[in-house]
Order: structure tokens, then sequence, then C-alpha cells
């Protein structure tokens, strides 16, 4: 029997379109009450005292930080007649950027964030150079907030300026062609808009060095429109400053554009909000774009900017098979990466559309990073598997070859480790892509442990990446397999809309499949089955133990989702709704919503061993979801369970996470899948 904290159940009522709907726990919302900080300790008492008394969380703790003890290193970014890039030695908790010679010599420290915070949990976010690679525009994120405060530092002496610019978020710096400032984008700061809603009325500017920020220059905003945001750009040939203009996490989006020469005001080049529309460069007077318009998977079109009306766009590479990601202009000619089946391609085009070769990369794999110039004559893609470490390559486009840059192709732990891949049937008879990574030698493994991991939203696709963490696991016995779920970008539009607003069951139908083909094709069974996903596969997770609280013996959930009627009125949770919908503004949301919603779910019986975990300074997905979920649970399950909540103090939604914190995190949850599903956790290797 586990003895639980008290939850205390308060009388709170809210009424959505006629129908009362009860928040018991609606105190836990409150972060900074004693109560709830109480409450938390509490929690985090009784979870780290189950963790620690796991036999396998020592040895698979000292194999996880032995796996993350390895040199990776960043694509380098080509300025002037030098290379910057980042690394992380093994287990600094914090990469460090460099800069050194393109022909070679010593590296230099550009910026060490470790030096930045004694527990590393300051972290260096966005990062540009400018032009000629003197001064790079940088900011900082402290304990994994999304809010972050720019700075500029002199790459020749390593001084750091006192401009210093604050309430910035979801923006990159795009340099002035005379190097002498960068456009931004912000919010407002509390009180500058009055009565603006938290995270809306984006505007763009423009900061000059050496300037305080409240003499920046308001370059474009929206009043009309305050929930519109921007990404400024500045076309490579500096003619052009682009807005990429989002509303929200609707891959749809909007381009707007005016010339850096004279005072002509913007062009609403594209202003139907009816596709996406991804820039890939200005050539000659035209744009490539990548867009779903007319293409679900994906076209590249040129728009003469001249003649832009749509019966005169050009369409350079067609829709086909894959499904088109990304795409840069380097030494005149276009390179471009597709999901095929999840994993990555990349073929050469020339700029009208002729073919000219595929790239054979290493392995089936993921491509992280794609950095290059027109100007240059090299491309570098970082690259890494299931089973290959990060590493760097380099596309040498005189010789027309393809090498390693950084990092090996094998290892001890790709030689060790298989990868395969298999379809399930969904419900409507969908076909659902699975990897499998397990030992080579998991037939003499008995009733191995198996974790499924799924997301299935926001057109994000789960492409091969390299985890210490689940090699730990894998190493231990386990089975780690991976699910291409609708909701997520793998086969394009369709796929993701398939997954969506009142489509969202879909996903929770795919993994729940996948799951009994696991179990049906004999990989593994209902006790050896573990489920973990993270943020919205969070509540993919909490959602499917709900739905089908049998199929699992054991769930982690990280930084959940699971509070579907509310979570709009926080933070981050407004730019949801047009993938979720909003229960305040629509009775079919609303009806939708309360069905999946995992907090609106819980009811008392039997669930599998549950793990969820949060941070408290995540302010995208905030801990109240993680809290009020786990309430509800406990007094679900009463005595039985465990139903545990693990939450990390000065730890935000994962970004910028430091690699101690990181490793500690993992230990406590692949021990809690190896023991409630009944690994041994001895490694192999």
């Amino acid at each position: 029997m586990v003895d639980y904290p008290d939850s205390p159940r308060v009388d709170v009522v809210d009424v959505y379109h006629g129908v009362p709907v009860p928040d018991p726990y609606r105190w836990l919302e409150d972060m900074e009450s004693p109560a709830t900080r109480a409450w938390v300790d509490a929690q985090n008492e009784l979870t780290f005292s189950h963790l620690a008394a796991i036999e396998q969380r020592e040895p698979l703790r000292r194999r996880i930080e032995q796996l993350w003890d390895f040199p990776r290193q960043s694509a380098p970014v080509r300025r002037g007649d030098r290379y910057f890039f980042s690394r992380n030695e093994g287990l600094q908790a914090q990469p460090v950027l460099f800069k050194r010679a393109v022909t070679g010599g010593e590296e230099t420290v550009v910026l060490d964030p470790n030096t930045l915070s004694e527990d590393g949990t300051v972290a260096a976010m966005t990062q540009s150079f400018s032009d000629d690679g003197s001064m790079l525009a940088y900011s900082l994120a402290e304990a994994g907030s999304d809010w972050q405060t720019a700075h500029v530092l002199d790459t020749e002496s390593g001084a750091t300026s006192t401009d210093e610019l604050h309430w910035i978020k979801f923006t990159p710096f795009a340099w002035t062609p005379e190097q002498d400032g960068f456009y931004y984008s912000r919010y407002p700061a509390p009180g500058e808009i009055p009565n603006a809603p938290p995270s809306t009325h984006h505007r763009v500017f423009l900061h000059r060095l050496g300037t305080d920020q409240s003499e920046d220059l308001l370059v474009y905003e929206r009043p009309d429109a305050p929930d519109l945001g921007f990404i400024p750009i500045v076309t490579e040939d500096n003619e052009l400053l682009v807005l990429h203009v989002w509303e929200g996490t609707d891959t749809r989006n909007r381009l707007y554009y005016r010339r850096l020469a004279g005072s002509d005001p913007f062009v609403r080049l594209l202003d139907d909000f009816d596709a996406k529309y991804q820039l890939i460069g200005h050539v000659d007077g035209s744009l490539f774009l990548l867009t779903d318009w007319e293409a679900p998977r994906g076209r590249i079109i040129m728009i003469d900017l001249e003649a832009p009306d749509r019966g005169n766009w050009k369409t350079v590479v067609p829709e086909d098979a894959g499904t088109l990601q990304f795409a840069s202009i380097v030494a005149g000619r276009l390179i471009v990466g597709r999901l095929i089946d999840a994993h990555h391609a990349v073929t050469v085009y020339e700029l009208d559309g002729a073919h000219v070769r595929e790239l054979e990369l290493p392995a089936m794999g993921t491509v992280t990073e794609f950095v290059g110039k027109a100007r240059h004559r090299e491309l570098f893609i970082g690259f890494q598997s299931f089973v290959h470490p990060p590493a760097v390559l380099r596309y040498d486009c005189d010789a027309d070859e393809l090498a390693p840059f950084t990092g090996a192709a094998e290892t001890e732990v790709s030689e060790s480790l298989v990868t395969r891949q298999t379809w399930a049937r969904s419900k409507d008879g969908t076909q659902i892509p699975v990897f499998l990574i397990h030992r080579r030698d998991i037939d003499t493994v008995t009733n191995p442990p198996t974790v499924l991991y799924g997301y299935g939203g926001f057109d994000i696709s789960m492409t091969p990446l390299y985890s210490p963490d689940r090699i730990g696991f894998i190493e231990s016995g386990g089975v780690f397999a991976v699910a291409n779920l609708r909701g997520g970008g793998e086969y394009g539009r369709d796929w993701h809309r398939a997954g969506m607003l009142g489509d969202k069951q879909n996903v929770f139908d795919d993994f729940i499949c996948v799951a009994e083909h696991l179990i049906q094709a004999g990989f593994t069974t209902r006790t050896n089955l573990g489920i973990y996903g993270r943020s919205n596969g969070g509540l993919l997770v909490t959602a499917c133990l709900l739905q089908r609280p049998d199929l699992f013996g054991a769930v982690v959930g990280m930084v959940p989702v699971t509070d579907m009627l509310r979570y709009q009125h926080f933070t981050a949770g407004r730019y949801w709704t047009p993938e979720y919908g909003n229960a305040d503004e629509s009775a079919d949301h609303f009806r939708f919503l309360i069905g999946y919603s995992p907090l609106h779910n819980v009811a008392s019986g039997e669930y599998p061993p549950t793990l969820i975990t949060t941070g408290d300074t995540d302010d995208r997905v905030v801990p109240l979801h993680s809290f009020k979920f786990i309430a509800a649970l406990q007094q679900a399950v009463g005595g039985s369970g465990p139903a545990l909540l693990r939450v990390d103090k000065r730890a935000g939604h994962g970004l910028g996470k430091p690699t101690a914190m990181i490793i500690e995190e993992a230990a406590d949850i692949y021990a809690f899948f190896l023991h409630h599903l009944g690994g041994s956790g001895e490694t192999s290797i």
C-alpha cells in the first residue's frame, strides 16, 4: 500500500456550454502558495524514496553517465574566414561556443555558459553572428524558461557590450547589412500596452549596437491582429527584410517583405493564411519557398516579386512520395531534405529543378542541422540515428563529395545495437510505422521490457535520434519502440490534420493499435510493455493510460498536458488552440476535448504503475497539469499504484537543461520502467 500525500478537494465548478464541470484541485494551480509548495515537497519525498529503493537505478545511472561522456559538436557556421561551433566535451552542463580559422588551427572560446551559473541552469539559446563574424547576438534562458534576455559580444576581444534586450522569446536576430544592429521581435513589457493579454502584440524592432532597448526603432506591428507573431529574416543578399508571420502553433503562415534600401512599406506577399510558406532564399528578384500549397507533402516554388500572382508561380521541385522538410541554396544549387517513412534523404538539384544526385547518408537516420550559404562552396549536415551518435558531415560542392567532418560513423554502441522498422494497422486501417531498437542478441533475453514512445501532434516528426538514456535501457535488455502517429509531420499536411482538433482520438487509436501489434507479433507482453511520452506526448500516454489501463505494465508522462479545458489560460497554452481547440469558445470543441482530457477522465479503478514528471519553472506546459492529474490519479487508485510525481527544481520544459540533471532524470525514468516491467538492469557492454 502507498501512503500518498493528502490532496484536499475543493468545491470549484466551471460551466461549459451549460455543462457543469468540477475542478476539485484548482488550488494546485497556485504554484507560489505554501500549501502547494508543501504538497510538492511531500510528493517528491515519496517519489524519490521509491526510486532510490530500485536496485537497478544506480548501475543504470552510472552507465547512462558513461554513455553521455563523449564529445558532441554542432555544425559550424561560417562567417568570413572563421568557423563558429558549439561543443560539449561530454558531461559539461552546457555546450561551449568556439571559433577557429577555416583553414584549421587553434580553437578559441567565444562564450562559455557554464561560467554564468553555479548549477548550470543558465543556457545560451539563440545565436546570430554578424556577416563578418565580428559580433555575436545571443540570448540566455534561466532555469528552462522560454523567456530570454539578449546580449551582444565582440568575438575578437570577448567583451560583452552593455546591450541588453528583454521580453523576448521565439525570435532570431537578423543583422543589418551595415552590421551595426539587428532586427528582432519581442512582446510588450508588463503595462506597456494597457489591458493586453499575456504573450500578445508581438512587434518587430531594430536594435542599434550600443543603445538602450528603449531607443529601439519599431519596425512593424499589427495592433489590429494582436495574436500574430513575427520572425524577421534578412536575405543573404542583404536586399530584403522578410517577416515570417505566424499565429499560435498553426503550421500555416503569412509572408511579408520590404526592401532594405529605401523606405517602402511592407508588402503583404502571402496574406491568406492558407498554407505553409518557408523561405529558402532570394535569387535575382525571386523568392524560393517550400510550401504545402496544393501539395500536402510539400513542393518548392519560385515567386518572381515583379509578377507575384499565383498564376505565375513556378514549381522548381514538385511534390513526390517523400515529405519535404527543409532546403538550402548553396553554391548555386538547391539542396533538399525530405522524410521517407520517417527518416531523412538529401537530394541535390540545380536552381531550375534539374536533378543532380542523391547524397548517401551513413544510415537510416535524421538530419538535425543544415548549414550553408549561397556564396559558400560547402554545406554542413548534422546527422544522427538511434544507434549512431551525433556527427557532422561536410558536402564539398566543387568535388561533389559528402564526408565526415566530426564524429565517427561506427562506434561500440552502433555495432552492438540494431534498428528495424515495422508497421501496425490502426483502428481505421491506417498503416502506422514503428521503429524498434534493441541489442543484436535480444533473442537471449526472456520477455524483454519494452518501452513504446510517441508524440503525435503539432506537425512534429519522430525520427531516429541518438539518446544515451535509451541506450542504457536497451543495453539492459530492453526494447525501445518509436511510433510515427498521425498528428505528426511524417507524411505531410494531411497526416498532421488527421490527428488534431476533433480527430485527436486518431492519435490515441494509433498508439493503442501499435501497442497491440507489438504484443500480437510477439515482441513483448502486456506486463512487459511500458509507454512513454513528453509534452504533447505526455498527453498521449496519460490519455491512453485511461482509455486502456489493461494494456500497459507501466507509464511515464513527462511535462504532460492534461487539463484540456483550461490549458489555454496559462503562459504558452494560448498558442495551442489551433491544434487542440478551445472549450471556452466552442461547444463542439468542449465536447471532444472533455471526451479525452486526461484530468477529466480519471475514474476509480486499477491502473498500471505511473510516473509523472515536471519542472517547477516550466512556463510552457505549466506544472499544474502534472499536479492536478496526479492528485486525481492518486485518489482513483487509493493505496495501490504507485502513482508518483517527480518535480525537478529550477527546471523548465527541457530546453537548456544541464547534463547532470538530464542524467538523473533519465536514471529515474528507466529504472522505474525496468523495475515495473521486469527488467534486470544488467548492462551487456
